[in-house]
């Protein structure tokens, strides 16, 4: 969904967004929903707003598929891309970490939503906190079944740690 700069009205602008979108890096079989309230300041827009969306991700311990309810606030700054003129290096301030820019008449705001949604995402999806994974043995889910594996089986480096514990 596109917003056009110059038709944001002097109170704001409120948008509710139910869409269904396309994303690389996560699967989102649901429609997102989202709602936005959107400010014109001078040549500065801030969107403000929440969103929520059900994604789609493998467990990083058992590899199995799980949704997860996704409750994201979104916070915004949009500048024109013009301010960047003339500037070669710039530091980016702890204050401008919700900063972004747009440049020509059009804010894109499935851009935001999408970005916001992959930021929020966690390193190492887990289907449950208590989730044991597999063994890396026998390749068993330890979650539903026992391994098979040989527990004896012992690494190499640590046998004369295991002659210290029989002493």
């Amino acid at each position: 969904m596109k917003i056009i700069i110059p038709e944001i009205p002097k109170e704001g602008l409120d948008v509710e967004i139910q869409e269904t979108i396309e994303s690389d890096s996560v699967p989102l079989p649901t429609p997102i929903r989202s709602r936005l309230r959107i400010e014109k300041l001078g040549t500065e827009i801030v969107v403000k707003g929440d969103l929520t969306a059900d994604v789609k991700l493998q467990c990083s311990r058992c590899l199995k598929e799980f949704h997860r309810a996704l409750s994201v606030p979104i916070s915004a700054v949009y500048h024109p891309v013009e301010e960047l003129k003339g500037r070669d290096h710039h530091e980016i301030a702890a204050e401008e970490l919700n900063m972004d820019f747009y440049s020509g008449e059009e804010l894109d705001l499935l851009s935001l939503l999408k970005e916001q949604i992959t930021l929020n995402i966690t390193m190492k999806p887990l289907c449950d906190d208590l989730c044991k994974g597999i063994c890396p043995g026998c390749g068993a889910d330890l979650n539903i079944e026992t391994c098979k594996c040989d527990i004896k089986n012992v690494d190499t480096r640590f046998a004369k740690l295991r002659k210290l514990l029989k002493e």
